[in-house]
């Protein structure tokens, strides 16, 4: 199996393990302050569990398809698409902690999570490019 594609399985299987365990505090945190479903607020800890678990969806549904995206194109080294999953994960981690304690002092998490996500963008732009250049001079 090709290096690359065990990048990005075990990034891919990290982030959704990540997001499992957003989704168990929102369940804890719906069990801790008495938030029955299907109310998504009642209390503003849970609210703030609940937003990030959802914020985390909104970013996952991004990075998934540009981190396979960007190991088809196979011009980035593996070493930096690992970089980029591991800055991705360290982020959402940090992010889901500062939201919790005070959603004024997320900043540096939603960077340090969306930067990866958006250095994905451009290497799929590029690979793209790349792509419909090499089929277009043949």
């Amino acid at each position: 199996m090709p290096r690359i594609l065990l990048v990005a399985i075990t990034l891919t299987l990290l982030a959704l393990l990540q997001f499992f365990y957003f989704s168990f505090l929102v369940g804890k945190a719906r069990n801790t302050y008495n938030i029955k479903a299907p109310a998504v607020t009642g209390h503003e800890i849970f609210e703030r569990y609940f937003r990030v678990h959802m914020n985390t969806l909104e970013l996952l549904i991004q990075l998934l398809p540009l981190l396979w995206i960007a190991c088809e194109f196979k011009f980035v080294a593996d070493y930096w698409i690992a970089l980029l999953g591991v800055v991705y994960l360290i982020g959402r981690s940090l992010y889901q902690v500062s939201y919790v304690a005070d959603p004024a002092r997320r900043s540096a998490g939603f960077g340090l999570s969306s930067l990866p996500v958006l250095i994905l963008y451009v290497i799929d732009a590029v690979g793209l490019v790349r792509a419909w250049l090499a089929s277009n001079a043949a």
